[in-house]
């Protein structure tokens, strides 16, 4: 067969936005309400988006900086709602890779941005490279690159 995938839809790469910044919010309040309010939607872009993580003393760790695990969750949900704007509301798309480096300490007092390009979203995975400021600085605190699976809209064998 060589690779024959009659039936099957092309590759396309999927940058058009379906889902707005306020679909975006309104989804995590349902799928993730445990934390949804901890995030918000600044902008969407060409070719990812940006979010806020409103630093809170929950965000916090010893000596006063926001903690790595926050920092972590804010690059892993910029990835699942750029992931989402794309494609509509598919909950259920996951991580499968996730890769954070801790550049420097953030200052303090201040909320971290998100700047989340995708590289690549194809029919099954999703891949994206994010840049974690403090708010109103221009050094990155963090860089990180994930990978999203994507679930398939229904079985099939040969696709």
């Amino acid at each position: 067969m060589d690779g024959d995938r009659s039936g099957c839809a092309p590759h396309e790469e999927r940058l058009d936005i379906v889902l707005d910044a306020a679909a975006l919010e309104a989804l995590m309040a349902d799928v993730f309400p445990q934390v949804a309010e901890d995030f918000a939607v600044d902008a969407l872009t060409g070719d990812g988006l940006r979010l806020r993580l409103k630093v809170a003393e929950k965000h916090l760790r010893p000596g006063g900086t926001v903690s790595g695990p926050s920092i972590f969750a804010l690059a892993d949900c910029a990835m699942y709602l750029a992931v989402l704007s794309r494609i509509g509301p598919v909950p259920l798309a996951v991580t499968t890779n996730c890769s954070i480096d801790f550049l420097r300490k953030p200052t303090a007092g201040r909320d971290l941005l998100c700047e989340l390009r995708l590289l690549k979203l194809g029919r099954r995975l999703a891949v994206g490279d994010a840049l974690i400021f403090s708010d109103g600085t221009a050094a990155p605190v963090a860089r990180a690159t994930a990978t999203y699976s994507i679930p398939p809209d229904r079985p099939s064998p040969t696709c």
